[in-house]
């Protein structure tokens, strides 16, 4: 056997030690290796200040006797070479400190792992699973992610759906149930909380221990891999939470590594995450640049990963515990992330989580940004929320929660958010959020997410919304799936599924979502009567929508609002449709539009405006207005060969 060929080049290790070595899991783990006709098992890590190191597992009886691991060169570098195929063997690390102290620690960069609450690592090969996502691909990379629309379905996998006997559905039983939901339902992603291996339930995976280890809660790494091929086979990216801030302090875990503060920051106040309980990741050390940037490296590459939900972006660029100090180490790392993974893959998501107003954070980094290609609206998700938790009677005093977000929404490339934190801690579920009796609660809900599909930007929601879910999200259970034996909560899911092809369907809700010229205002300034309205528009000259948000609980009839353009004007779209829940107070015929200046536009339509209603009005277009559409071409060439001429 040729030893050569399993050990690091020293070209790898320079990488890794600078902080470039984006590959760095195909170095360090464990990896089963055939040379020269025979199977070996590697076993490689960082751990500088160790001054030991032994192999336990499952194929030694947990003794390290005989399996120590050589340092290499003096890098901080250990290797072992077992010669055997230890594929599916349980293992940890046993790392003597520089004081003697014994760690047994997990591999930082194991594949797979035990199932809590045992945390072991597993030697476990990722080659081998078939992808039959070849077309989403070559789609995905031809996608104007910008101009398109993008509604994202956040959920929790261990209490979305369970198992009769209250158990987890595994990957595979997920893709079967999933999958067809979030296609009956319209959505474009799916994000799910970390998937990385995290030792408590309740942490829902944001305090991960293995970064590189699937959990195993729901399965094995080829099971999520058939999971996240099948959305991609279905048209359904996948979005992950991922957390390159901080990680989980349990003792098997990355805190304290070789006995000192390794992965964290080596100061007090910069390394506790007194909020969390976490350690910080020493952003500034190139060792964990390489083991992080790495790391979504290897999700794109093993998962297909579309896109990371990048949390705590906060906690990233201010240093902890200071007073908005910037962490030139955190920006640095966020820039040279994003620059990575763009250079890998052009039509990745890189979506940051950040509730600062840092500037540029969705702009290009040679032009002074952070990189990312899209940000949380965090200041929207507050301020609407807090307009519609007040009473109806009271928003004429909060007008500007509702208007102030249009000031600021074309300076990063947003997207809205409506995600699980809103809807725990004793937030309120998003349907009793709202304010009123029984019917009033739901027609603000479809008011509430109609507001939502209209304004710039791109979408989130957090499971259960779209049926209503009246009790906020419960972890350890599953989502109430029995409320669908109710009425109204049948209608606001059907309402839901309606609301996204509207949305899907009509460009100028989506198609200009980052330029100020998709939106314009009709009338910002009806306080008394809490009634919005304005115009989205499209590329097209003549593609544009009227939209209409009325905040109370009053009809209006003959309400007059002001339009660009003459002609007829048709409803496509009220919230108040009796099928929906509502009271049935719709514009069923078209509307002409009147030689009337108003709300500064050259003319104006009477429509009637329904309580708690969105109501979306469209130019009806004749036939021979219909541009681009290919109608005009299809019928020439019919009548020409009818005729007899050669189209």
């Amino acid at each position: 056997m040729s030893v050569d060929l399993l050990i690091p080049t020293n070209y790898q290790v320079h990488l890794f030690h600078e902080g470039n070595y984006f590959e760095s899991y195909r170095l360090f783990g464990a990896h089963v290796i055939h040379t020269n006709n025979k199977l070996c098992t590697r076993f490689c890590v960082w751990a500088p200040n160790a001054k030991n190191v032994q192999l336990l597992g499952d194929f030694n009886s947990w003794n390290g006797t005989g399996y120590s691991f050589e340092k290499l060169n003096n890098e901080g570098i250990w290797m072992l070479i077992v010669e055997q195929d230890l594929e599916g063997s349980y293992y940890k690390y046993e790392i003597t400190t520089s004081n003697g102290e014994k760690l047994i620690k997990s591999d930082p960069f194991a594949f797979y792992s035990e199932v809590r609450p045992n945390t072991a690592s597993i030697v476990y090969t990722l080659d081998g699973y078939q992808w039959k996502d070849q077309r989403w691909l070559q789609m995905k990379n031809r996608k104007k992610v910008y101009s398109n629309a993008m509604v994202i379905y956040e959920l929790h996998i261990g209490s979305w759906k369970k198992k009769e006997d209250g158990t987890f559905l595994t990957y595979c039983e997920l893709a079967n149930d999933l999958i067809p939901y979030v296609l009956d339902h319209g959505f474009t992603h799916i994000e799910l909380l970390p998937l990385v291996e995290h030792p408590l339930d309740i942490s829902w995976g944001y305090q991960g221990t293995g970064y590189y280890s699937v959990t195993s809660r729901y399965g094995t790494p080829h099971d999520l891999m058939y999971f996240i091929d099948l959305c991609h086979q279905n048209n359904i990216g996948v979005i992950m939470d991922w957390v390159p801030g901080h990680f989980c302090k349990d003792e098997h875990g990355l805190h304290r590594f070789d006995g000192t503060y390794l992965y964290e920051y080596e100061t007090v106040m910069d390394r506790e995450n007194f909020t969390w309980g976490t350690a910080n990741f020493d952003l500034g050390k190139t060792e964990v640049q390489s083991y992080l940037i790495s790391n979504a490296r290897f999700w794109m590459e093993y998962y297909h990963i579309d896109g990371f939900r990048v949390d705590a972006v906060s906690n990233i660029i201010f240093w902890p515990n200071s007073e908005n100090k910037e962490n030139t180490f955190g920006t640095d790392f966020l820039k040279k992330l994003n620059k990575t993974v763009f250079h890998y893959d052009s039509s990745v998501l890189m979506i940051a989580e950040d509730s600062t107003d840092w500037p540029q954070v969705t702009a290009p980094i040679h032009y002074g940004g952070l990189g990312f290609n899209y940000k949380w609206n965090m200041g929207w998700m507050n301020d609407i929320l807090d307009y519609m938790e007040s009473h109806p009677n009271e928003r004429s005093k909060l007008h500007e929660k509702v208007t102030f977000s249009l000031m600021y929404a074309f300076s990063e490339n947003f997207v809205l958010p409506f995600s699980h934190d809103e809807v725990v801690h004793g937030k309120k579920s998003l349907l009793n959020k709202m304010p009123g009796d029984y019917w009033e609660k739901f027609a603000q809900l479809r008011l509430l997410l109609g507001f939502m599909m209209a304004h710039p930007g791109k979408k989130l929601l957090f499971m259960g919304f779209e049926f209503g879910q009246f009790s906020e999200w419960k972890d350890k259970e599953q989502l109430d799936w029995n409320l669908l034996d109710f009425e109204m909560h049948r209608k606001t899911n059907d309402y839901v599924k309606e609301l996204m092809k509207i949305y899907k369907r009509s460009k100028p809700l989506f198609e200009l979502d980052h330029l100020s010229e998709g939106f314009e205002w009709i009338d910002v300034h009806n306080y008394n009567q809490s009634i919005f309205s304005f115009i989205r528009k499209g590329n097209l000259e003549d593609d544009f929508l009227v939209i209409v948000c009325n905040f109370k609980n009053h009809t209006y009839e003959d309400y007059i609002v002001g339009v660009p353009k003459a002609g007829s004007y048709r409803e496509v779209f009220n919230s108040n449709e009796i099928q929906f829940g509502g009271t049935g107070v719709v514009n069923k015929k078209v509307i002409l539009a009147e030689d009337k200046v108003f709300h500064g536009k050259p003319f104006s339509i009477k429509m009637t405006i329904p309580p708690f209603g969105i109501s979306i009005l469209r130019p009806v277009k004749h036939r021979k207005e219909r541009k681009g559409n290919g109608k005009e071409e299809v019928r020439s060439n019919v009548i020409s060969r009818r005729k007899g001429k050669q189209a």
